[in-house]
């Protein structure tokens, strides 16, 4: 962006309007001048935003949407139709309204985008709020959402960052907590031997989450050579694996202890094939944690889920309270989350630079953010 862009873009702010990025129809992306958010209300924030992370929900939205934008007024926000996204963000505190403590103006922070009732919940009392069926995400289903110059959220969606994690970290904190949480259920530990299905940004950070772990053992497959590099570039001593060339299960018996297997089996996909080789390669007595969203039901061999007596765990998103723990991962390089970042760009390019580059099948790029400086 030009010295020239740059002023006319924090003259629009300052004269109510800002830049964001809105869906309006699938292949229908445009960057547009949109009224700047109200002042907050009680109880609510708002961020003048500074990274944002393009994830695969967003070019799921843009291929084929809307899909989790919905199409009647949510039954928790009210949001429907023209959105916009990004739900991978950080900023700073533009100001805050009524009752809010947790943050001031001026504070950095990295944005939790789950929105959902915080009480009379079923879910929601039991501080399982990701799992409430009124569940909405900022970028999706809210009145703002990162791929703009500010956004207003809510006082629990916002956490203060140290001074050790970089405006850019704080946009990968909430993919990364996708990948702990995966671990969790998976129950990834010292010592591990974990595959994960899919080299894309969250297999990735999935094996990074799994090393922070303690996992010994690290194994990646996918179609794509180039991701593949891109895996070994990051961790050295991951095995990688391409199903076109190899028997994924057969390697890793091969290279795991007793031949018998991995402890762990991660999709990050959502892939009947890539499922398929999770539960090939897992151990007996192993457990299949399926973190990558399938678009259509998955016949799967249920003799040898009982013969082998595996688990297998769903991994939706993640606890809200996650937010704090993967903030210091990230700050104290146990999880160097911004190995993954392989291109910075413009919002006003994010179209053509960043979504239509994500979606060309040779996969030369990992994870893309959108510098809004």
């Amino acid at each position: 962006m030009t010295s020239e862009t740059t002023t006319l873009t924090r003259t629009a702010s300052k004269t109510g309007t800002m830049k964001a990025l809105r869906f309006h129809a699938a292949k229908d992306l445009r960057v547009e001048e949109i009224a700047k958010p109200d002042q907050p209300g009680e109880g609510q924030v708002l961020v003048h935003n500074r990274f944002v992370g393009i994830c695969g929900t967003d070019l799921h939205e843009y291929s084929y949407g809307p899909i989790f934008i919905p199409k009647e007024p949510h039954p928790f926000t009210g949001a429907h139709g023209t959105q916009v996204l990004g739900h991978e963000f950080g900023g700073v505190v533009e100001a805050v309204g009524a009752g809010v403590t947790n943050v001031k103006p001026g504070d950095r922070v990295s944005i939790q985008p789950l929105i959902m009732p915080r009480a009379g919940d079923y879910f929601a009392d039991r501080g399982l709020y990701h799992l409430s069926p009124q569940l909405a995400l900022v970028g999706l289903s809210w009145v703002s959402g990162g791929m703009a110059d500010y956004a207003l959220v809510n006082d629990y969606n916002v956490a203060p960052i140290p001074a050790e994690l970089s405006d850019e970290e704080a946009a990968l904190v909430e993919p990364a907590a996708v990948a702990v949480y995966a671990c969790d259920r998976g129950e990834v530990t010292a010592g591990s031997s974990v595959l994960v299905t899919g080299a894309g940004p969250i297999g990735a950070l999935t094996l990074l989450a799994a090393k922070a772990a303690g996992a010994a053992q690290l194994f990646v497959s996918d179609l794509n050579d180039t991701r593949l590099g891109f895996m070994k570039e990051m961790l050295p001593e991951v095995v990688t694996l391409n199903p076109k060339r190899d028997n994924v299960g057969e390697a890793i018996r091969a290279q795991t202890e007793g031949n018998v297997g991995c402890d762990v089996a991660i999709e990050c996909v959502g892939n009947e094939h890539a499922l398929k080789a999770c539960l090939d390669a897992v151990r007996k007595q192993g457990t299949v944690v399926q973190t990558g969203l399938h678009p259509h039901d998955n016949p799967l061999d249920w003799f040898s889920v009982t013969f082998k007596d595996v688990d297998i765990r769903g991994s939706w998103a993640y606890p809200t309270h996650y937010w704090p723990r993967v903030i210091r991962m990230i700050a104290t390089g146990l999880l160097p989350a911004s190995k993954v970042v392989t291109k910075r760009i413009r919002l006003d390019n994010a179209v053509t630079e960043g979504f239509d580059v994500l979606l060309d099948p040779a996969g030369t790029q990992l994870k893309i953010l959108i510098d809004l400086a």
